[in-house]
């Protein structure tokens, strides 16, 4: 009965907020990822998306004044991973802030050579356990397979993995499971590969992913994440082991 009165009140907000079908293909038509999916995903994929600004608020950073055409772009971003997972896997995300480019974040940090900073970087993109999602759109406009130093990168993507990374034992490169797949296997997959990228890096040699990912394995997974969706056909080529298991928990195979 719950469940229904729900569903209601969902779709009367989707029919109040009055997107239609042809503003949300005008709105992602420049985002070349959008063409993998057809038929009845991209029906889904827009339906989702619907869905999840009803169920979101998305809230200014510093005043900026988006619209709905921005926060159609950025529903569609996030609805692409769990596309055959089901909105819920973002139930613990409420709101997401959007400010127009990179923002000051409100904790301290250490910078590479070990000092602690007392006030914040600026940032592009962060995800809070038990909080909000933070998104620059200026971020969200470079998006691409060659957009971030010649790699793939897509910041929507990229912290919307965090948040599913945390689901399970916090932020650590290792999301819940699905029943078909192996924890153990899923460990040892990608610390060998962040291991052998580790190394790579430090001989100057090619990377297929930003080094941002070396920063640690929540990183790891979430840049891997971005490479997934916007530059599968390398990953798959460069790092077929974490490309399939990725294809396994997002329950898709870009290629």
């Amino acid at each position: 009965m719950f469940e229904k009165l729900n569903n209601w009140l969902e779709n009367r907000r989707i029919n109040a907020m009055g997107f239609t079908i042809d503003q949300w293909e005008s709105t992602v038509a420049d985002w070349p990822v959008i063409e993998r999916y057809q038929g009845f995903e991209r029906d889904k994929l827009r339906n989702m998306s619907f869905h999840f600004l009803a169920r979101k608020g998305i809230t200014p950073g510093a005043s900026f004044q988006f619209t709905e055409e921005m926060c159609l772009k950025l529903a569609t971003m996030a609805c692409v991973p769990i596309l055959h997972l089901g909105l819920d896997w973002y139930e613990h995300c409420k709101t997401i802030i959007l400010y127009e480019g990179d923002f000051i974040a409100n904790h301290p940090y250490k910078s590479d050579d070990g000092v602690v900073h007392a006030e914040g970087r600026a940032l592009s993109g962060e995800a809070w356990s038990k909080g909000p999602l933070i998104l620059s759109w200026e971020s969200i406009l470079e998006t691409g397979a060659h957009a971030r130093h010649g790699k793939a990168s897509n910041v929507v993507i990229h912290e919307f993995a965090h948040k599913l990374d945390m689901l399970r034992d916090g932020a650590n490169g290792a999301p819940p499971m699905h029943p078909d797949m192996n924890p153990g296997e899923w460990h040892d997959i990608f610390t060998s590969a962040f291991q052998r990228l580790q190394k790579n890096w430090q001989h100057h040699q090619h990377l297929p992913l930003d080094e941002y990912a070396l920063t640690n394995p929540a990183e790891f997974f979430a840049v891997c994440s971005e490479t997934f969706f916007e530059a599968p056909k390398m990953m798959k080529k460069e790092m077929p082991d974490v490309y399939r298991l990725l294809c396994q928990f997002y329950r898709q195979d870009p290629v």
